[in-house]
């Protein structure tokens, strides 16, 4: 929390952070045309995009380039954000940071797989789930190659094609400007795009506290000690203890709600 971190140029740890409020007076200006307005906006809102991009940590991208995409999908949100939509900004900013993410790493993935060969994969998929639909159970690659009218090898030859992880960043539906990925069908309750926003707004709120309510907090809840022992550690009463930490939690809790 109190680590200077230097990404692009830019020490994160001096990076604005914009209330609910300003934002929206912000994005109004923006939308009429104030170009200072959508700077300001920018730079209040680096620290979403970087709290974003820790999700895609070890996938062998350079941090300094992810953050770079993720400002990219920050000033398409500020660019296409409705201001008559009654959420927050960062409920539509960070699918969009997220997308934008995506697609750079879709792009410049080194494993590459020819358009036909996907499209013979694509059609296995839907063979064999139109043959479990039917029979009840998985089908052999016989049956699949019987369905589609092409040989065995085929099949195999498209099945294992899409397997390795690239698959991940494959189009299942391309008949918008926003693609539907193999990766967006696969569902994990632990990380959900709701609880990025939750973790984010979080983060913010904590990174508003003091210092010694930071500290507190720390002990608290990540450490597992008593009052007692948070006070004996700073410095402080056990009643100043619990006072200031009742008003931290508080603090997060309106800070949460902005």
């Amino acid at each position: 929390m109190q680590n200077k971190v230097e990404i692009c140029g830019v020490n994160t740890s001096r990076l604005k952070v914009l209330k609910n409020k300003e934002t929206l007076e912000l994005l109004e200006r923006a939308k009429q045309g104030d170009k200072k307005a959508r700077e300001e906006l920018i730079g209040g809102n680096l620290r979403l995009v970087l709290s974003v991009i820790q999700k895609f940590v070890g996938r062998g991208e350079p941090p300094d380039d992810l953050f770079q995409v993720g400002c990219i999908g920050l000033i398409k949100a500020i660019d296409h954000f409705d201001t008559s939509l009654m959420v927050k900004f960062s409920t539509y900013g960070v699918p969009m940071i997220i997308g934008e993410i995506r697609r750079y790493l879709r792009d410049n993935s080194s494993i590459r797989v020819s358009r036909s060969v996907r499209d013979t994969a694509y059609r296995v998929m839907q063979a064999r789930e139109a043959l479990v639909n039917e029979h009840n159970r998985e089908p052999k690659i016989e049956e699949i190659a019987e369905r589609l009218g092409i040989r065995r090898e085929e099949v195999v030859y498209a099945i294992d094609a899409i397997a390795d992880p690239v698959s991940l960043y494959e189009p299942v539906y391309s008949g918008t400007d926003d693609p539907v990925y193999v990766m967006d069908q696969i569902k994990d309750k632990r990380n959900t795009d709701e609880e990025w926003l939750e973790q984010i707004s979080l983060k913010d709120a904590l990174d508003r506290l003091d210092k010694r309510e930071q500290r507190i907090l720390a002990l608290r809840f990540y450490e597992g000690k008593t009052q007692m022992e948070v006070s004996r550690e700073i410095g402080i009463s056990q009643a100043q203890v619990s006072r200031l930490e009742k008003g931290a939690i508080s603090q997060i809790k309106k800070f949460s709600r902005e």
